[in-house]
């Protein structure tokens, strides 16, 4: 894989994640609007501070959790009428090739895992 994609999609993602969430009414604005920004800036630290240290698993294993964070902030958007239909199904697609990248990246450094037979 080429890490630089990961870099790409996850800077597309919040290009669209931002001004999207800054649209939630005021009541919402705060609690989930804030709290799916922020897992998703945490998100891209994350993998930034694992491109540039030698022990990246531990990194990338907390980066996919602020990911999963964000799918499900995302998924409650919606399911409370701040996102249209169409708007979270383009934002999943988003987050779900982010996440195919972050799990060959895991994969990649972590080695073939031995299958069960």
């Amino acid at each position: 894989m080429n890490e630089a994609r990961i870099f790409a999609k996850t800077y597309d993602l919040l290009l669209w994640l931002v001004p999207a969430t800054l649209k939630y009414p005021r009541e919402h604005r705060y609690a989930l609007a804030l709290r799916t920004q922020q897992a998703a800036f945490e998100f891209n630290e994350l993998i930034v501070l694992a491109r540039k240290t030698r022990d990246k698993r531990a990194l990338l294993l907390q980066a996919d959790a602020r990911l999963e964070q964000v799918r499900v902030y995302l998924r409650l958007a919606h399911d409370l009428g701040l996102l249209t239909l169409r708007q979270y199904e383009h934002v999943s697609r988003e987050v779900s090739a982010v996440g195919a990248l972050l799990g060959d990246w895991i994969k990649r450094i972590t080695g073939p895992q031995p299958t069960a037979h």
